[in-house]
C-alpha cells in the first residue's frame, strides 16, 4: 500500500480557538511545507471578518 501524500488538518480562528466555527483542509506530509504550521486568512462567519486561522490538532476520535 502507498504512503498517504496528504494529512487532514483543522484550521481554528487564531483569535478565538474555542470558536464553533472551523475549517478542515489537506497538508503535505512530505517536503519543507509538512514541517510548517499552516496558516491562512479565512472568512470567519461568527464575526463576518476576514482573520488569520492557524493550525490545530483534530480533536479525538469517538465511536
Amino acid at each position: 500500500m502507498a504512503k498517504k501524500t496528504h494529512l487532514k488538518v483543522r484550521l481554528v480562528p487564531e483569535a478565538k480557538p474555542d470558536s464553533a466555527f472551523f475549517y478542515y483542509v489537506k497538508k503535505p506530509t512530505a517536503g519543507d511545507k509538512a514541517k510548517i504550521k499552516l496558516k491562512a486568512k479565512k472568512y470567519n462567519p461568527s464575526t463576518r471578518k476576514h482573520e488569520m486561522f492557524v493550525e490545530k490538532k483534530l480533536p479525538p476520535h469517538s465511536k
